[in-house]
Protein backbone atom coordinates (compact mmCIF):
# COMPACT_ATOMS: atom_id res chain seq x y z
CA UNK A 1 0.00 0.00 0.00
CA UNK A 2 1.38 3.47 -0.86
CA UNK A 3 1.98 5.81 2.07
CA UNK A 4 -0.81 8.44 2.22
CA UNK A 5 0.30 12.06 1.85
CA UNK A 6 0.57 14.06 5.08
CA UNK A 7 -2.16 16.38 3.85
CA UNK A 8 -4.59 13.52 4.42
CA UNK A 9 -3.30 12.28 7.77
CA UNK A 10 -5.35 13.47 10.76
CA UNK A 11 -4.01 15.85 13.39
CA UNK A 12 -5.01 14.55 16.81
CA UNK A 13 -4.72 15.45 20.47
CA UNK A 14 -1.90 13.72 22.30
CA UNK A 15 -2.36 11.93 25.64
CA UNK A 16 -0.08 10.37 28.26
CA UNK A 17 -0.09 7.22 26.13
CA UNK A 18 2.00 9.20 23.65
CA UNK A 19 4.72 10.06 26.18
CA UNK A 20 7.24 7.53 24.84
CA UNK A 21 6.50 8.51 21.23
CA UNK A 22 7.08 12.19 22.12
CA UNK A 23 10.38 11.30 23.78
CA UNK A 24 11.35 9.21 20.73
CA UNK A 25 10.64 12.23 18.52
CA UNK A 26 12.88 14.42 20.69
CA UNK A 27 15.66 11.84 20.44
CA UNK A 28 15.18 11.57 16.67
CA UNK A 29 16.03 15.26 16.34
CA UNK A 30 19.07 15.05 18.58
CA UNK A 31 17.35 16.44 21.68
CA UNK A 32 17.39 14.71 25.07
CA UNK A 33 14.32 12.53 25.64
CA UNK A 34 13.09 14.90 28.38
CA UNK A 35 10.23 12.66 29.52
CA UNK A 36 9.94 14.60 32.78
CA UNK A 37 9.26 17.83 30.88
CA UNK A 38 6.95 16.15 28.35
CA UNK A 39 4.91 14.75 31.26
CA UNK A 40 4.44 18.23 32.75
CA UNK A 41 3.45 19.76 29.43
CA UNK A 42 1.02 17.01 28.47
CA UNK A 43 -0.67 17.26 31.88
CA UNK A 44 -0.86 21.06 32.01
CA UNK A 45 -1.32 21.77 28.30
CA UNK A 46 -2.71 20.43 25.04
CA UNK A 47 -0.57 18.20 22.87
CA UNK A 48 -1.09 17.93 19.11
CA UNK A 49 0.46 15.40 16.79
CA UNK A 50 0.47 13.70 13.40
CA UNK A 51 1.04 9.95 13.41
CA UNK A 52 3.67 8.44 11.14
CA UNK A 53 2.09 5.63 9.09
CA UNK A 54 5.24 3.62 9.76
CA UNK A 55 4.95 4.05 13.53
CA UNK A 56 5.60 6.77 16.06
CA UNK A 57 4.95 10.47 15.51
CA UNK A 58 5.78 12.44 12.40
CA UNK A 59 5.31 15.76 14.21
CA UNK A 60 4.19 17.09 17.58
CA UNK A 61 3.86 20.21 19.70
CA UNK A 62 2.24 21.35 22.95
CA UNK A 63 0.21 24.48 23.74
CA UNK A 64 0.00 25.69 27.35
CA UNK A 65 -2.90 28.07 27.94
CA UNK A 66 -3.01 30.76 30.61
CA UNK A 67 -5.83 32.82 32.08
CA UNK A 68 -9.52 31.84 32.35
CA UNK A 69 -10.19 28.30 31.14
CA UNK A 70 -13.16 29.37 29.04
CA UNK A 71 -11.25 32.20 27.35
CA UNK A 72 -7.45 32.00 27.74
CA UNK A 73 -5.53 35.25 27.54
CA UNK A 74 -2.27 33.66 26.33
CA UNK A 75 -1.10 30.41 24.78
CA UNK A 76 2.54 29.26 24.73
CA UNK A 77 3.62 26.89 21.96
CA UNK A 78 6.53 24.57 22.65
CA UNK A 79 8.20 21.25 21.84
CA UNK A 80 7.44 21.71 18.14
CA UNK A 81 9.22 18.84 16.40
CA UNK A 82 9.19 17.11 13.03
CA UNK A 83 10.82 13.70 12.59
CA UNK A 84 14.04 13.91 10.59
CA UNK A 85 12.72 11.54 7.92
CA UNK A 86 9.76 13.88 7.29
CA UNK A 87 11.59 17.21 7.44
CA UNK A 88 10.96 19.78 4.71
CA UNK A 89 7.82 18.02 3.49
CA UNK A 90 5.28 20.49 4.86
CA UNK A 91 4.17 18.34 7.81
CA UNK A 92 5.37 20.84 10.42
CA UNK A 93 3.84 23.79 8.61
CA UNK A 94 0.50 21.97 8.48
CA UNK A 95 0.60 21.18 12.20
CA UNK A 96 1.48 24.76 13.15
CA UNK A 97 -1.26 26.21 10.93
CA UNK A 98 -3.74 23.87 12.62
CA UNK A 99 -2.64 24.91 16.12
CA UNK A 100 -2.82 28.62 15.32
CA UNK A 101 -6.31 28.07 13.88
CA UNK A 102 -7.40 26.03 16.91
CA UNK A 103 -6.31 28.80 19.28
CA UNK A 104 -8.57 31.21 17.37
CA UNK A 105 -8.31 34.70 18.94
CA UNK A 106 -5.99 33.68 21.81
CA UNK A 107 -2.66 35.55 21.61
CA UNK A 108 0.30 33.20 21.24
CA UNK A 109 3.96 33.18 22.20
CA UNK A 110 6.93 30.90 21.62
CA UNK A 111 10.70 30.73 21.84
CA UNK A 112 12.15 30.14 18.38
CA UNK A 113 15.46 28.59 17.46
CA UNK A 114 17.23 30.08 14.42
CA UNK A 115 16.06 27.05 12.40
CA UNK A 116 12.40 27.42 13.37
CA UNK A 117 12.13 31.19 13.12
CA UNK A 118 11.48 31.41 9.32
CA UNK A 119 8.41 29.15 9.56
CA UNK A 120 6.98 31.12 12.48
CA UNK A 121 7.53 34.39 10.63
CA UNK A 122 5.76 32.92 7.60
CA UNK A 123 2.77 32.17 9.86
CA UNK A 124 2.66 35.74 11.18
CA UNK A 125 4.69 35.57 14.39
CA UNK A 126 6.81 38.63 15.21
CA UNK A 127 10.08 38.81 17.16
CA UNK A 128 9.67 40.90 20.32
CA UNK A 129 12.79 39.91 22.27
CA UNK A 130 15.50 37.38 22.95
CA UNK A 131 16.45 34.93 25.67
CA UNK A 132 19.99 33.75 26.36
CA UNK A 133 20.52 30.17 27.46
CA UNK A 134 23.19 29.69 30.12
CA UNK A 135 24.72 26.44 31.31
CA UNK A 136 27.48 25.43 33.65
CA UNK A 137 28.59 24.69 37.18
CA UNK A 138 27.87 27.56 39.50
CA UNK A 139 30.94 28.91 41.29
CA UNK A 140 30.04 30.52 44.64
CA UNK A 141 31.49 33.91 45.43
CA UNK A 142 30.68 37.41 46.54
CA UNK A 143 27.29 38.78 45.58
CA UNK A 144 25.10 35.84 46.54
CA UNK A 145 23.98 37.34 49.85
CA UNK A 146 21.68 40.33 49.89
CA UNK A 147 21.32 42.34 53.08
CA UNK A 148 17.75 42.03 54.34
CA UNK A 149 16.82 39.26 51.88
CA UNK A 150 16.82 35.64 53.01
CA UNK A 151 15.94 32.52 51.07
CA UNK A 152 14.35 29.29 52.25
CA UNK A 153 12.51 26.26 50.94
CA UNK A 154 8.90 27.00 50.07
CA UNK A 155 6.13 25.40 52.11
CA UNK A 156 2.53 24.51 51.34
CA UNK A 157 1.46 27.61 53.28
CA UNK A 158 3.34 29.80 50.78
CA UNK A 159 1.32 28.62 47.79
CA UNK A 160 -1.48 31.25 47.88
CA UNK A 161 1.13 34.03 48.07
CA UNK A 162 3.16 32.52 45.25
CA UNK A 163 0.07 32.28 43.05
CA UNK A 164 -0.78 35.94 43.62
CA UNK A 165 2.80 37.07 42.99
CA UNK A 166 3.15 34.90 39.92
CA UNK A 167 -0.05 36.16 38.30
CA UNK A 168 0.93 39.77 39.00
CA UNK A 169 4.36 39.32 37.38
CA UNK A 170 3.47 36.88 34.58
CA UNK A 171 0.33 38.79 33.67
CA UNK A 172 -1.99 35.78 33.53
CA UNK A 173 -3.18 33.03 35.84
CA UNK A 174 -0.98 29.95 35.63
CA UNK A 175 -2.22 28.09 38.69
CA UNK A 176 -2.10 24.80 36.76
CA UNK A 177 1.68 25.23 36.34
CA UNK A 178 2.62 26.73 39.72
CA UNK A 179 0.69 24.13 41.72
CA UNK A 180 2.58 21.38 39.88
CA UNK A 181 6.00 22.81 40.79
CA UNK A 182 6.35 21.11 44.21
CA UNK A 183 6.11 17.69 42.53
CA UNK A 184 7.86 18.67 39.29
CA UNK A 185 10.87 20.49 40.76
CA UNK A 186 13.57 19.18 43.07
CA UNK A 187 13.75 22.61 44.70
CA UNK A 188 11.21 25.38 45.18
CA UNK A 189 12.58 28.33 47.14
CA UNK A 190 11.30 31.75 48.16
CA UNK A 191 13.07 35.02 48.93
CA UNK A 192 11.81 37.01 51.91
CA UNK A 193 12.33 40.47 53.32
CA UNK A 194 10.82 41.34 56.70
CA UNK A 195 8.71 38.19 56.48
CA UNK A 196 7.27 39.14 53.09
CA UNK A 197 7.87 36.99 50.00
CA UNK A 198 9.56 39.10 47.30
CA UNK A 199 10.46 36.35 44.83
CA UNK A 200 10.55 32.64 44.17
CA UNK A 201 12.36 30.18 41.95
CA UNK A 202 12.49 26.48 41.15
CA UNK A 203 15.13 24.06 39.93
CA UNK A 204 13.88 20.97 38.13
CA UNK A 205 15.75 17.94 36.81
CA UNK A 206 16.53 17.65 33.12
CA UNK A 207 18.93 14.86 32.24
CA UNK A 208 22.15 15.63 34.18
CA UNK A 209 21.32 19.29 34.86
CA UNK A 210 18.99 21.33 37.02
CA UNK A 211 17.00 23.87 35.02
CA UNK A 212 16.30 27.10 36.93
CA UNK A 213 12.80 28.31 36.18
CA UNK A 214 10.61 30.04 36.89
CA UNK A 215 12.68 32.86 38.37
CA UNK A 216 10.45 35.65 39.66
CA UNK A 217 12.06 38.36 41.78
CA UNK A 218 11.52 41.91 42.97
CA UNK A 219 14.89 43.05 41.60
CA UNK A 220 18.33 41.88 40.44
CA UNK A 221 19.79 41.36 43.95
CA UNK A 222 16.81 39.19 44.89
CA UNK A 223 17.19 37.20 41.66
CA UNK A 224 20.88 36.59 42.35
CA UNK A 225 20.10 35.49 45.92
CA UNK A 226 17.57 32.95 44.65
CA UNK A 227 19.86 31.63 41.94
CA UNK A 228 22.76 31.28 44.37
CA UNK A 229 20.55 29.49 46.91
CA UNK A 230 19.35 26.99 44.31
CA UNK A 231 22.95 26.35 43.24
CA UNK A 232 24.00 25.77 46.85
CA UNK A 233 21.55 22.89 47.16
CA UNK A 234 22.55 20.87 44.08
CA UNK A 235 25.70 19.23 42.77
CA UNK A 236 24.45 19.31 39.17
CA UNK A 237 25.28 21.91 36.52
CA UNK A 238 22.62 24.60 36.12
CA UNK A 239 20.79 25.68 32.98
CA UNK A 240 18.48 28.65 32.59
CA UNK A 241 17.09 31.02 29.95
CA UNK A 242 17.38 34.71 30.85
CA UNK A 243 15.67 37.62 29.12
CA UNK A 244 18.57 39.51 27.50
CA UNK A 245 17.26 42.79 28.90
CA UNK A 246 18.47 41.58 32.30
CA UNK A 247 22.08 42.40 31.45
CA UNK A 248 23.18 42.70 35.08
CA UNK A 249 21.90 39.24 36.00
CA UNK A 250 23.49 37.71 32.89
CA UNK A 251 26.86 39.30 33.75
CA UNK A 252 26.59 38.10 37.35
CA UNK A 253 25.73 34.53 36.31
CA UNK A 254 28.61 34.42 33.81
CA UNK A 255 30.91 35.71 36.55
CA UNK A 256 29.85 32.71 38.63
CA UNK A 257 30.66 30.00 36.12
CA UNK A 258 27.68 29.83 33.76
CA UNK A 259 28.37 30.14 30.04
CA UNK A 260 26.23 31.30 27.14
CA UNK A 261 25.33 28.38 24.88
CA UNK A 262 22.44 29.65 22.71
CA UNK A 263 20.01 32.45 21.94
CA UNK A 264 16.32 32.04 21.15
CA UNK A 265 13.97 34.63 19.69
CA UNK A 266 10.89 35.40 21.77
CA UNK A 267 7.98 35.68 19.33
CA UNK A 268 4.29 36.56 19.61
CA UNK A 269 1.18 36.27 17.48
CA UNK A 270 -1.80 38.56 18.06
CA UNK A 271 -0.03 40.82 20.58
CA UNK A 272 2.97 43.13 20.32
CA UNK A 273 4.35 42.41 23.80
CA UNK A 274 3.87 39.89 26.56
CA UNK A 275 1.60 40.71 29.52
CA UNK A 276 2.90 41.22 33.03
CA UNK A 277 6.04 42.87 34.39
CA UNK A 278 9.18 41.81 32.53
CA UNK A 279 11.39 43.66 35.04
CA UNK A 280 10.52 41.01 37.65
CA UNK A 281 10.28 38.04 35.26
CA UNK A 282 13.79 36.70 34.79
CA UNK A 283 13.37 33.14 33.50
CA UNK A 284 10.45 30.98 32.31
CA UNK A 285 9.50 27.64 33.85
CA UNK A 286 10.72 26.26 30.53
CA UNK A 287 10.90 27.93 27.13
CA UNK A 288 8.33 25.35 25.98
CA UNK A 289 5.71 26.81 28.31
CA UNK A 290 6.53 30.51 28.09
Amino acid sequence: MPTPPFTSLPIRRLTFRDLSACADLSEDRGWPREEHKWRLLLSAGKGYGIDDPDGGLASACVVTEYGPQEQPTLGAIGMFLVAERHARQGVGRRLMRHVVSEMDATPLTLHATPNGRPLYEELGFKVIGRAEMLHGRFVPGAGGHVVGVSTRAATAEDLPTLLRLDEEVFGADRTHIVTRLPAFADQLRVAEEDGRIVGYAAAWPNMDTHVVGPLIARDIPTATALLASLAAHTDRPLRTDIDVRHEELLAWAKGHGLESIAFNAVMTYGITELPGDWTRRFAPVTVAAG
